[in-house]
């Protein structure tokens, strides 16, 4: 299927922002004790859900307004074919709001933050797979 360049050039808007939040989220892990980590999983979240829109404006299909991944992940496994499991993303929704605002939400400690981010890069590696070349950097 070829969809229009336009949903390219998109895609890649998509795709230079989801590379922002992973290079932010590995420059403030490697403060190690001095990581804020709350701010590392935000944007390893931040990473996958632009990921995963990525593909879905790159495919052409349309997704409501959501930090959701796991509804995104279903769109897009159902859409493309995608290929990553729902375990290696859910856990990363928790970070889309609870741990941008105080409150009674569970400390994260570096190893969660780890995890966090190899979840993202999970994502990434998956739908840069699927992605036209003209939408990467």
């Amino acid at each position: 299927m070829n969809e229009p360049p336009d949903s390219h050039v998109e895609a890649r808007r998509w795709v230079e922002k989801a590379e922002h939040d992973l290079r932010n989220a590995e420059c403030v892990l490697a403060l190690a004790d001095d990581c804020p980590t709350d701010t590392v999983c935000f944007h390893c979240q931040q990473c996958a859900e632009k990921y995963l829109k990525s593909l879905l404006v790159a495919r052409g299909v349309e997704f409501p307004r959501t930090h959701d991944l796991v509804m995104l992940l279903n769109l897009t496994a159902s859409a493309v074919g995608l290929n990553l499991r729902m375990e290696q993303v859910q856990p990363l929704n928790r970070y889309s709001v609870e741990v941008r605002y105080p409150g009674e939400w569970e400390a994260i400690d570096l190893e969660e933050a780890a995890e966090a981010l190899e979840a993202a890069r999970a994502v990434r590696e998956a739908v840069r797979n699927l992605l036209p070349a003209d939408a990467l950097l």
